[in-house]
C-alpha cells in the first residue's frame, strides 16, 4: 500500500469539504426548505454586499 493513497483520499476529503462549506451555517438535519432559505439568504446578502441590488 503506496502513501497516495492516503494523500488521494486527503484530496478528495478536501474538495468535498469545499463543496459543502456554503453550508456550514445550515443545521444538520434540516430539510430542503431551510437549505433554500439558507442560501437565497446568502445570495441576497452577496449581491446586496456587491451593490448590483
Amino acid at each position: 500500500m503506496s502513501g497516495d493513497t492516503c494523500e488521494r483520499t486527503t484530496d478528495e476529503e478536501r474538495d468535498e469539504a469545499e463543496e459543502r462549506a456554503h453550508l456550514s451555517d445550515v443545521d444538520d438535519g434540516c430539510g430542503c426548505a431551510e437549505v433554500w432559505e439558507h442560501l437565497s439568504e446568502e445570495r441576497e446578502a452577496a449581491s446586496e454586499a456587491s451593490g448590483l441590488d
